[in-house]
């Protein structure tokens, strides 16, 4: 299991100025302008991340959303991935804060226990004002590799 967000990271990137007016549109144009792994068909990725969104929407508060399917998609865990998508417009996401998304983190993984280490961690990001910041004033995707490679190493000193 990748211990780091980097990689992940790394593979998924940062999309700036992401379209929509509702989590559907804004989810279609996220996966639209990422690079997927040759097998992933990125119909198939937004049909299974809308149908978690039916579930319960996946805004985690203070701006940011993490919407995913709710079932892996890939069988290789060096394929997966966080894109992170900085929208053009705050959206409203059905938050339980009330706060509408800037951020939106698009998280793909192979296996359930992967999904859940990596949901942790961007939790913990997401509720770090200087990481908030960083991403509402769209940093740089090295800036914010940066920022959760230094973080991870001071966790695990």
């Amino acid at each position: 299991m990748t211990k780091s967000l980097v990689p992940l990271l790394e593979r998924g990137g940062i999309v700036y100025n992401v379209e929509g007016t509702i989590p559907a549109e804004t989810i279609q144009d996220l996966i639209a302008r990422i690079k997927l792994p040759n097998h992933l068909d990125s119909a198939a990725l937004f049909k299974a991340v809308l149908e978690r969104e039916d579930l319960q929407p996946t805004s985690a508060g203070h701006g940011i959303a993490l919407p995913h399917p709710r079932n892996p998609l890939l069988a290789n865990e060096d394929e997966q991935f966080i894109a992170i998508g900085l929208t053009k417009h705050p959206l409203n996401w059905r938050a339980l804060d009330g706060e509408p998304v800037r951020a939106v983190m698009l998280i793909v993984s192979s296996s359930a226990r992967s999904h859940l280490y990596t949901l942790s961690k961007l939790h913990f990001f997401c509720s770090q004002p200087d990481f908030l910041t960083m991403l509402f004033n769209k940093a740089r995707k090295e800036d914010v590799e940066r920022y959760v490679a230094e973080a991870e190493k001071a966790w695990e000193q």
